[in-house]
């Protein structure tokens, strides 16, 4: 019988289908890994309601995991949006009752609009109590810099000097995404002793909702099939460089990256060297 890889997304639902929950089961699924999800919050961003964030109970939380964790073992993990102090909590002292090999921590603060995905006091229980369980951590330079107490990170050494701070909160590996550098798209991944550079061409567009959660859902796929970390970024940057290179445009806002495009295209663009 074929082997199944099995993942899970501990995170929040995006109505628009582009990013959280929606993104993570697209890659999984696209990258041949079976994904389990146990939803944090429904995110509905829109300039219409008064209210577009509806953050669940803990005790909702907990009836996802306890399903998930009686029904099969996991291959990997990974969290997105918890949102509250609360959430993050509990989710750090459920995950040693799960006895995942890999865990993938996205740190998800803000969201494509600017909106604050991460409560003002959920913060030290980020960096405390679940950072240091992560087999790797998947910050973009915003979310770096407020990790590491607003330093500032705007050119590429700052990227590694980045990595090299945040390895000392405790995860195996950091990756620091530096999307928001200028020329090509370049992320530092670092365990403590070797970094790692990996690059592609930048892509001249806006449609790129759901690129971090994919990303970091990629990670979570390749090492749930077995891949190494160094291995599973690398295929993941391979991913979502496809993914923007190919998005799906929307009418009234930044579209999303096109979780098929790996798959049928590839991303021969793709470099990582160990810097």
């Amino acid at each position: 019988m074929e082997t199944v890889y099995k993942a899970c997304t501990i995170a929040g639902a995006a109505a628009r289908g582009g990013a959280g929950i929606q993104a993570d089961l697209k890659t999984f699924q696209e990258l041949g890994v079976y994904g389990f999800t146990a939803i944090t919050a429904i995110n509905a961003t829109n300039p219409k309601t008064e209210k577009s964030l509806f953050i669940q109970s803990v005790e909702a939380i907990e009836a996802q995991l306890v399903a998930i964790n009686e029904q099969d073992d996991l291959d990997a993990l990974k969290t997105g949006m918890l949102f509250s102090k609360e959430i993050i909590e509990f989710v750090a002292d459920w995950l040693p009752t799960a006895s995942v090999k890999h865990i993938v921590v996205d740190p998800v603060m803000f969201g494509k609009y600017g909106s604050s995905l991460l409560a003002e006091d959920a913060m030290e229980a980020l960096k405390t109590e679940l950072i240091p369980q992560a087999s790797v951590i998947t910050p973009n330079m915003p979310e770096a810099s407020y990790l590491l107490d607003g330093k500032e990170i705007h050119t590429l050494d700052d990227l590694k000097d980045a990595a090299r701070d945040l390895i000392h909160l405790g995860p195996k590996y950091v990756l620091v995404k530096g999307g928001h550098l200028e020329g090509p798209a370049i992320d530092i991944l670092y365990d403590g002793n070797k970094m790692f550079q990996l690059e592609a061409p930048r892509i001249d567009t806006i449609h790129t909702n759901g690129a971090g959660c994919s990303y970091s859902a990629a990670i979570t796929a390749e090492l749930a099939k077995g891949r190494s970390i160094e291995e599973a970024v690398f295929i993941a940057k391979k991913f979502v460089t496809a993914g923007i290179r190919r998005f799906i445009p929307f009418e009234l806002a930044p579209g999303m990256i096109d979780h098929r495009a790996y798959k049928v295209y590839g991303e021969d663009g793709v470099t990582m060297i160990e810097v």
